[in-house]
């Protein structure tokens, strides 16, 4: 039995209204109306379809021997790199083996399950035992255009074996089309976009229809066989419509979270599958249609393992964990859109050194610091010498992750002079369950109810951008765990 033992996502804390959107914008695109109800997903500055597709791999891996994972890949349209392993870099932050395959997988929508399918059959091929699949995108659209309000912000991660199996891949069907309802050349920044009733109409209407029933066809089921329909569409009522042309009930055809999050690229279908597993019961079959330049269909029927599988922050955890935005210029400025005088603090030279940071690989992208065998004490950065005063024993430090110790904020400041996207900049001393200490920028933080005690939970954010070079700058931040009720 091959297909999903563990799932994990991430939907960024901060939540865009759409009506502050629209209503910055009607004076030129009154139509925005008609997209501008409930929220989208708005990445903070510090976040890309990197950062997003660790954070879910992480809730995906948690509690898993991460020397199991043999293979590791990420999908994204959205890559902060064009020429360097993306995949490779969220392997670093996790800490995984160095030894495992890894790939990117990119250039359509589908790119998300063209990467799962690839894991599906890397395992069910017995080369690898556990691949880890991640997808996660944060789109660039043009402002006052309605992909603005459609788009969202998110990531999803996958684990795929063939040992205590939630969801068994059972078969999948594939047309490929180059039918270009949108596309983004060298060098540009935005999508150009095509006619909707033709990408409708003579796109999605004939080609997902004619990969489902490729799919009933090879495994000898009906549309009255699925429990649960999901499709990722920017039209919200074609789903139904195409479940009513392959015999599937609309009931069963799964919500596509646009008005809480917006559609995540190449992650929705990844999204949207984990939600529906979130509400599955043992026997369910779930039916995933992706497109993009034609369409992967796929199929998993639901396991009694779901129930046994230890608890995840997942898709509805990630939601909980909200905050409304009403600023829509602070979401052009995260994104680039805006020329603002940034005053010169922030001309800095980030210039990284590149071997430096490859021999410091473990304590920059993945938080590793050490633990002396002597005495037990937990130190980061790693070093030579055990810091313990008592001890100050040579070379007897073991690797110590860092990245998933509960920590708490033992001092702080809020600073209004150095530079930061989002001011005020906050930092300070976080000590760890496990003893150990360091300095740390903060994120996601709520001004004002950053206070000493306050837990938190680390995570991996942007650190910097070396515009001049074109280089992200990736590093661990702490992200204060404020209550719901007190946001």
């Amino acid at each position: 039995m091959v297909g999903i033992t563990s799932y994990g996502g991430h939907i960024p804390r901060l939540r865009l209204n759409r009506g502050v959107v629209y209503g910055a914008n009607a004076w030129m695109a009154p139509g925005l109306i008609g997209s501008a109800g409930g929220e989208r997903s708005m990445a903070n500055w510090d976040e890309d379809s990197l950062t997003m597709a660790v954070e879910a791999a992480r809730d995906c891996i948690d509690g898993i021997d991460k020397g199991l994972i043999d293979a590791a890949y990420m999908a994204s349209v959205s890559f902060p790199y064009k020429d360097r392993l993306n995949a490779g870099i969220m392997a670093t932050a996790l800490n995984l083996s160095n030894t495992l395959d890894s790939a990117d997988f990119t250039a359509s929508l589908r790119a998300g399950a063209s990467a799962l399918m690839a894991g599906i059959n890397a395992v069910k091929s017995g080369d690898f035992r556990n691949v880890l699949v991640a997808a996660g995108d944060r789109r660039i659209t043009k402002m006052a255009y309605t992909h603005e309000l459609l788009a969202g912000d998110g990531a999803a991660a996958l684990l795929l074996g063939s040992e205590n199996v939630i969801a068994e891949f059972k078969c999948a069907a594939t047309i490929t089309e180059d039918f270009a309802d949108h596309y983004r050349g060298e060098g540009a920044q935005f999508d150009y976009n095509w006619e909707e009733r033709w990408i409708k109409d003579e796109g999605i209407l004939k080609i997902v229809p004619a990969a489902i029933q490729g799919l009933f066809n090879k495994v000898g089921i009906s549309g009255k066989d699925i429990d649960r329909f999901v499709m990722p569409c920017f039209f919200p009522r074609v789903p139904v419509q195409i479940a009513g042309m392959v015999g599937i009930a609309p009931e069963k055809t799964a919500d596509n979270m646009h008005n809480i999050c917006g559609d995540t690229g190449t992650a929705h279908p990844l999204v949207m599958l984990i939600a529906a597993l979130e509400q599955a019961r043992p026997g369910d079959k779930i039916l995933l249609a992706a497109f993009g330049q034609g369409c992967t269909a796929m199929l998993f029927e639901v396991t009694d393992n779901i129930s046994r599988m230890s608890r995840k922050r997942g898709i509805q955890g990630s939601l909980a964990d909200r905050k409304e935005e009403q600023n829509y210029l602070k979401f052009l400025s995260h994104r680039g859109l805006l020329q603002q005088d940034l005053t010169m603090r922030a001309e800095a030279n980030w210039k990284t050194a590149l071997s430096a940071l490859y021999r410091n690989r473990k304590m920059i992208l993945a938080m590793v610091g050490g633990k002396c065998t002597k005495c037990g004490t937990a130190q980061y950065p790693k070093a030579d010498v055990c810091v313990n005063p008592s001890c100050n024993a040579v070379n007897t430090q073991e690797d110590c992750e860092f990245a998933d110790q509960p920590g708490k904020i033992k001092t702080y400041t809020s600073d209004l002079l150095t530079y930061t996207p989002d001011p005020p900049a906050h930092y300070g001393m976080i000590t760890f369950e496990n003893g150990g200490r360091g300095m740390f920028d903060f994120t996601d933080y709520e001004t004002g109810k950053v206070e000493v005690g306050l837990p938190v939970r680390m995570v991996f954010r942007i650190r910097n951008r070396d515009n001049q070079r074109n280089f992200t700058q990736y590093y661990w931040k702490a992200k204060p765990v404020i209550k719901q009720e007190e946001a």
